[in-house]
């Protein structure tokens, strides 16, 4: 069993993250993909909430052909850790980085002018040859370029000895947003004509990458040599209005297994008699006699204090509701006629209990927020346990 974050001699709360989950989800994206393109799904963001190593691992066994990241940093992680896969930073690379990210092999997403003159100098110096890629601006203001500084661009690359221009990106601006897919097939449209127009496709191996999860799953002529699915490579739709257009499309065989489960155990049980306030701020009241786990969970963790008085956890397959304010380390949830409930008892924040669940969606709806946030949210220290099963 592999462990990713804070080593304690009894964990309070941990996350279990399932090994053949994550590899169901990275293999029916390779069905859907072949062989022809790279799959390379995105570990940023700690994997979403999932622990990089961890994810990575279960990843690369799979199967990736690549990762992507965000930072600089986490590239560096991975390759400390002993991964050789290619490593893509989608992030921002700054131009004192650059002898680092030569180092460390990457290739990387590059928009301006002085981060390709420093990776040039770092790469030349090292008898290295860096791969960019550029990004283009179709819909979404970030990051990319419009085609006449794309072009500049492009023709300033081209003039290095150290840096050799690799592939083009862009990102989708609203293609999880809705079943009105007419901007985003326009943002699709207009990455291919730049491509055109600045000669690129013809180029022998170079890498056309657009497709996150959402358009990995709806469009197979979005697929080009990559894809860089995120969310759904841990078992998440990216919205409900994914998950419509694909029924719709029968585009929806993809069987995505959510791979991560939250828990932590009862550090305290306690009665509270009527009449009796619960929490800070006093916005809990007891009417009838209640009694009161307190676990040790709270929005320093990632336990939202969007929660406080709505959500509920589950004990011993039950339902336990938040009662009062979540605290920063802390928090209290109603166990009154749950049976067997007492210090040490499991907790279930996200994951299954009996015949209950909480999903991340529904964590999501409680602090109006979304899946891809209630994930990422949960804080690194917490650790990451691998597990052989379902979570």
């Amino acid at each position: 069993m592999q462990t990713q974050g804070c080593q304690m001699t009894e964990r309070l709360s941990w996350c279990e993250i399932s090994a053949p989950a994550l590899s169901r989800n990275l293999l029916g994206f390779r069905a859907m993909t072949g062989a022809l393109a790279i799959l390379a799904p995105v570990v940023k963001a700690n994997a979403y909430g999932h622990g990089l190593e961890l994810a990575s691992s279960v990843f690369v066994r799979a199967g990736a052909d690549a990762l992507c990241v965000n930072d600089l940093w986490e590239a560096a992680k991975l390759r400390a850790a002993g991964f050789e896969v290619p490593i893509h930073v989608i992030g921002r690379i700054t131009p004192d980085q650059a002898g680092e990210a030569v180092d460390l092999g990457v290739s990387a997403i590059v928009y301006d002018t002085a981060l390709v003159d420093a990776i040039d100098r770092a790469a030349t110096s090292r008898k290295a040859c860096f791969r960019a890629h550029i990004k283009l601006e179709t819909g979404t203001n970030r990051q990319g370029l419009v085609l006449q500084a794309a072009a500049e661009l492009v023709r300033h690359i081209d003039g290095k000895q150290g840096v050799v221009l690799a592939g083009a990106a862009m990102h989708f601006a609203d293609v999880e947003d809705t079943t009105d897919h007419g901007f985003a097939l326009e943002q699709l449209g207009r990455f291919s004509g730049m491509v055109e127009s600045l000669g690129l496709a013809s180029r022998p191996g170079f890498v056309r990458n657009v497709a996150n999860s959402a358009a990995t799953i709806l469009w197979p002529g979005a697929h080009f040599e990559m894809v860089r699915p995120g969310i759904s490579v841990y078992g998440m739709w990216p919205s409900n209005e994914t998950f419509v257009t694909a029924a719709l499309t029968c585009r929806d065989q993809i069987d995505l297994r959510p791979a991560l489960a939250w828990k932590t155990r009862v550090v305290q049980v306690r009665d509270v008699p009527p009449d009796d306030y619960i929490g800070y701020g006093r916005t809990f009241r007891a009417t009838t006699p209640l009694t009161v786990a307190v676990i040790p969970v709270g929005y320093y963790d990632g336990f939202d204090r969007g929660l406080s008085n709505g959500a509920y956890v589950l004990v011993n397959g039950r339902r336990a509701q938040v009662r009062g304010r979540i605290c920063m380390n802390m928090a209290m949830v109603d166990v009154t006629g749950i049976p067997d409930v007492h210090a040490g008892t499991e907790v279930v924040l996200i994951g299954r209990s009996g015949a209950e669940v909480i999903t991340a969606e529904t964590f999501a709806s409680w602090c109006g927020s979304i899946n891809y946030e209630v994930t990422c949210r949960i804080s690194e220290t917490i650790p990451r346990i691998l597990v052989e099963g379902q979570p």
